[in-house]
């Protein structure tokens, strides 16, 4: 995600722009850019492509541009490769400004988001006499905007209006115009922007930290809302050019706020740290290249006596639940039920000699999943219990602890402490297993270390999560999605399609992929995305034909495949995400981070809150 910074005050605005812009390195770019003014002159703008250092030493750190209002930008390629000409900010003009002096322009301007509409905006532009030096919708949204302000003679906030009016598709926009000094401008349609007041001196951003030590008192503007930005004040206006009030809100970190990172959000923070969790609940659970479970009490005879396991949970935990039943059957013969811990409660399920209950919480203290772990205890079967936080009620009442070592976990989607549940189960399935004869050693040996690769893969996913950030910006508009897979696959896209629906509100399911011809195609039409999950290998090419058929009634395809065994290329699939090869039991734990962050981006490009939805709760602690 690209991120905005302005400033205008009294101060030099140059390193306040490149400190700010610092601040939201963590959303990923490719070029960087500052645009200032000194009073009445002209703008200089200077940009460079690759990292932000690269701008600051260019500038001097700030020190050899001169002026007191500005605005930055650090950009991730979507219209336009990575480069000085497409990097931001744009102008009016025809120069596209590489730091050798004021450019003349009578606008200039950063964008967050993407203009659908461009090229036919653009096409329009080109026969009113406009020309074009980058291949970017956002020089186009610039010289829109200056299209009307000199067609029309009208005003800043008039000419964005009409440009919104015309530009489709999600943007946070701020502009600087020749004629009004000391003064910016800014627009949002679903990308986020925040404005600050501070004591003689206003500021402009796409996220709190590059502001926050700045000033906490803030404002935040709403879709088809602009601004007009002055060192002493702030002036919002509706999309008709009507004055309007904006409530202020104050900034307030608390202490688990304040360990954010440099994240934008803690969800995305704790999507990053998920390489770190798995690492540590293997390195608790393995030594010397075999897995320990008796330090737990799970010893050989207790494995021994298993002959029926019940995994109970709610939410992602019972998605972990719904993947190791899979796992276990296919190392085992012990047959797994994976149950709704608020059904589990109720129903009279038999409980007999040999059962064995698991059940899978995050906090230890889930309502109904403590309530189940009673209920098999009166009944007189042994409970482990899958946890993460030391001491809480379920760990205190299980007769075995399994401790995943996630760490805190603050976003309400859960995604660090589901990866950290998974590979617990797996290395439970896969003792379990060896424990009982159903593998050899060398194959015991082979999963150890197979599991132990996972963190790097992981980390491996997250450093190239760019086209994930694209292509999300496609799909925040939609009402509907689809999830498909079979086995392995369809438990991941249980998750994905959870995370999906709790933070972006769109509307989500997940089948698996045989059952769509019993009544669920006939929802598919024009423009559905299905997202067709294809790990395993043994069932790729059906759950493939499954996804065609959406195809040939309108549906938009993405296809989530392992490397090993991607999806012909053919034009067939709208987007295809690979994961790295792994042996299947564990792809899973790959597959489930693209399907994160799809979710997480989609869920910022439209505006909403990704670590507090609304109607939910981190823990139900009730039923």
């Amino acid at each position: 995600m690209c991120g905005i910074v302005g400033y205008v005050g009294k101060k030099q605005a140059a390193g306040i722009l490149l400190d700010g812009l610092r601040k939201l390195e963590y959303r990923g770019y490719d070029s960087a850019g500052i645009a200032v003014r000194n009073g009445a002159e002209n703008a200089q703008v200077v940009k460079t492509s690759g990292k932000l250092q690269a701008l600051i030493e260019k500038t001097e750190n700030g020190r050899n541009i001169c002026g007191t209002c500005g605005i930055g930008h650090t950009r991730w390629a979507t219209h336009g490769v990575p480069s000085v000409a497409n990097a931001h900010p744009h102008v009016s003009g025809n120069c596209a400004g590489t730091g050798n002096g004021p450019v003349e322009s009578s606008v200039v301007g950063v964008h967050n988001g993407i203009i659908e509409n461009y090229a036919e905006l653009k096409a329009k532009l080109m026969s009113k006499g406009y020309s074009f030096y980058s291949e970017t919708d956002t020089e186009v949204l610039v010289k829109l905007v200056d299209y009307y302000y000199n067609k029309y003679r009208i005003g800043p906030i008039d000419a964005i209006n009409r440009t919104m009016v015309r530009a489709r598709g999600s943007y946070a926009l701020a502009l600087m115009f020749t004629d009004y000094p000391n003064q910016i401008y800014a627009a949002r349609k679903d990308s986020p922007l925040i404005i600050g007041k501070g004591d003689g001196e206003s500021f402009l951003a796409s996220d709190v930290p590059a502001i926050l030590k700045h000033t906490r008192r803030v404002y935040y503007i709403q879709n088809h809302q602009s601004a007009r930005i002055e060192a002493d004040s702030i002036t919002f206006f509706d999309l008709n050019g009507d004055e309007i009030s904006l409530p202020e809100a104050t900034i307030e970190w608390d202490s688990q706020s304040a360990e954010r990172g440099g994240y934008e959000h803690f969800m995305l923070k704790e999507i990053h740290e998920q390489g770190m969790a798995v690492r540590n609940t293997f390195a608790s659970m393995v030594r010397n290249q075999a897995i320990h479970l008796e330090e737990c009490g799970l010893t050989q005879n207790v494995l021994n006596g298993i002959s029926h396991i019940d995994v109970v949970a709610c939410g992602s935990a019972w998605h972990v639940g719904v993947t190791s039943q899979y796992v276990i059957e296919s190392l085992t013969d012990i047959p797994v039920r994976v149950e709704l811990a608020s059904e589990f409660r109720y129903r009279n399920i038999p409980m007999n000699k040999g059962t064995f209950v698991i059940v899978i919480s995050q906090s230890g203290e889930t309502a109904d999943t403590l309530a189940a772990l009673r209920k098999a205890k009166e009944s007189g079967v042994p409970v482990l219990a899958v946890v993460n936080v030391v001491g809480s009620s379920i760990a205190r009442e299980a007769d075995y602890v399994l401790y995943t070592m996630a760490g805190p976990e603050i976003s309400v989607a859960t995604t660090k402490a589901y990866s950290a549940q998974l590979m617990a189960m797996d290395l439970f399935a896969i003792q379990l297993s060896y424990s009982r004869g159903f593998i050899t050693e060398e194959k015991y040996k082979y999963y150890i270390e197979e599991a132990s690769r996972l963190p790097q893969k992981i980390e491996q996913i997250l450093k190239n999560k760019e086209k994930l950030q694209w292509f999300s910006s496609r799909i925040s508009s939609q009402t509907s999605m689809f999830f498909i897979g079979r086995g392995l696959d369809y438990s991941i896209c249980l998750e994905g399609s959870l995370k999906m629906k709790e933070i972006s509100y769109i509307h989500s399911e997940a089948y698996a992929a045989g059952e769509l011809k019993h009544g669920t195609i006939s929802l598919i039409e024009d423009g559905t995305v299905v997202v067709g999950v294809m790990t395993e290998s043994s069932v790729l090419e059906k759950t493939f034909s499954n996804m065609i058929e959406c195809k040939a009634r309108g549906a938009r395809l993405i296809a989530l495949t392992s490397e090993e065994h991607p999806v012909s290329d053919d034009g067939e699939v709208d987007f295809q995400i690979s994961v790295p090869a792994s042996d299947e039991i564990f792809l899973p734990s790959l597959a489930v981070i693209p399907l994160q962050l799809l979710s997480y981006y989609t869920s910022v490009n439209r505006g909403l809150d990704v670590d507090k939805p609304r109607n939910l709760a981190k823990s139900v602690t009730v039923e």
